[in-house]
């Protein structure tokens, strides 16, 4: 039987985490035990830095646990947040795949940990195994989807829709995240994120118990982003 994840990476076990890893999960036996060789295991606290903007990028990071945010400083210093990861993801792969310096900064926003795979070596024996190569192609294909989230949640929906489609998608992200993170993303000032979520909770599609959010009407939620 498979452990989760969550528990694997509490006893540090890369064997069995990396068994239990979407993007390995064709490997045979023996390649796991050389992928094993290459890998590493790294906890981080909130607000330690996995890579700076301009970083060579060394290796291939999948986020095991935690949240990371992945943001930019403009000229001016002001951080400007492109998105957050949650767990299971590869983080800025595009980096490794095109030998090109990490284009923006990674910081944990709650405590976490990090595969680190050693990617010269991941390169030259693993990358020509299609289904990786797949599923490596799905990460980039779901990143892209991010960016057109940025696109219409910025352009086309207004403050409830966004916050409506943020809340639908990906609740336990919401919950995790302070509001003043949230409304940063959404582009909204924290004021209006508040005014939203108390809409929310007055008609009955958002409730807090013991200090979390529970959306309790998906489908009514769901129709203010849709509609």
């Amino acid at each position: 039987m498979k452990l989760k994840v969550e528990s694997v990476v509490d006893s540090y076990n890369i064997s069995e985490l990396l068994e239990n890893v979407f993007l390995f999960k064709a490997l045979s036996e023996q390649q796991l035990k050389e992928l094993e060789k290459i890998s590493k295991l790294k906890s981080f606290k909130a607000g330690e830095v996995l890579f700076y903007e301009g970083d060579e990028p060394k290796y291939l990071n999948l986020l095991i646990k935690g949240v990371i945010r992945i943001y930019k400083t403009d000229a001016r210093g002001k951080e400007v947040t492109i998105t957050y990861l949650c767990p299971i993801s590869l983080v800025a792969e595009v980096a490794n795949l095109t030998h090109f310096p990490y284009p923006a900064n990674a910081e944990f926003e709650t405590n976490g940990a990090v595969l680190q795979i050693e990617y010269d070596q991941f390169e030259a024996k693993f990358l020509k195994n299609p289904e990786i190569c797949f599923s490596i192609v799905q990460s980039l294909l779901a990143k892209i989807k991010v960016i057109e989230n940025a696109f219409s949640e910025n352009f086309i929906l207004d403050a409830t829709s966004r916050v409506a489609k943020f809340l639908y998608e990906d609740e336990e992200l919401f919950n995790q995240l302070k509001h003043t993170k949230i409304a940063s993303l959404l582009n909204l000032t924290p004021e209006t994120l508040s005014r939203v979520i108390r809409k929310f909770k007055n008609i009955g599609i958002l409730e807090k118990k013991n200090n979390k959010y529970i959306v309790k009407n998906r489908e009514k939620l769901k129709e203010y982003f849709t509609s």
